[in-house]
C-alpha cells in the first residue's frame, strides 16, 4: 500500500521502526468475538490462500555461480 500510494519502497521492518517512531503499536483484541466462525473461516482461507501464495520455485533454473550466470 506504501508502495502505491507514495511510490516510496519499504522493508516490514522499515514500516515497524515508522510506525514506532511515530507512537503507534500492535492493537490486539484483549478476546475473540463471539460471532466468529472458525469453520467459515478455515474454508476462506484454504479457498483465497492458494490464489494469493506465489510458488516457491522460480519459472526458470537458477544459476549456480553469481558471476557466471551461464556455469549451469
Amino acid at each position: 500500500m506504501i508502495g502505491r500510494r507514495f511510490h516510496l519502497v519499504y522493508t516490514v521492518q522499515g514500516v515497524a521502526a515508522l510506525l514506532r517512531r511515530h507512537g503507534w503499536s500492535r492493537q490486539v483484541p484483549a478476546r475473540r468475538a463471539v460471532e466468529r466462525d472458525d469453520q467459515a473461516v478455515t474454508g476462506r482461507l484454504m479457498e483465497t490462500w492458494p490464489q494469493v501464495e506465489e510458488p516457491w520455485r522460480r519459472p526458470v533454473p537458477g544459476s549456480s555461480s553469481k558471476t557466471r550466470p551461464g556455469s549451469r
